[in-house]
């Protein structure tokens, strides 16, 4: 998510790409309050984007229960809040992805515990 200074820092930013092991990467749930934000996390560049849904988000969001009943293919993606199709073969750099980027997955049908968004 990208913020405008009104007038330049009088310093140098301190949540600049160098100062992390590997770019930053914003994910969230939409319809699953239980996150009530996205997650954020380091990831090399080169990692395959299928890749999050087989082995970094199931660490993430694995035990809530609506976790095992997604569809993988049925997910809509959004980046930076407009609906967005990866290509889930392609590396995270190859979809466009850069540090602090923001993505949310929604997935149909699942609404939280219970349908209760949480």
């Amino acid at each position: 998510m990208s913020v405008t200074a009104l007038t330049p820092y009088a310093f140098k930013p301190s949540d600049v790409r160098e100062n992390f092991p590997a770019p930053l990467l914003y994910i969230g749930w939409e319809d699953h309050l239980l996150f009530c934000a996205p997650v954020c996390l380091p990831l090399p560049p080169d990692t395959p984007f299928g890749a999050l849904a087989s082995a970094v988000l199931p660490g993430v969001y694995g035990y809530h229960p609506d976790f095992a009943k997604i569809d993988w293919v049925k997910v809509e993606w959004f980046k930076s809040g407009k609906p967005w199709t990866p290509d889930p073969s392609k590396s995270l750099a190859d979809n466009g992805l850069k540090h602090k980027d923001v993505i949310r997955f929604r997935t149909p049908g699942l609404t939280g515990i219970k349908g209760s968004f949480s």
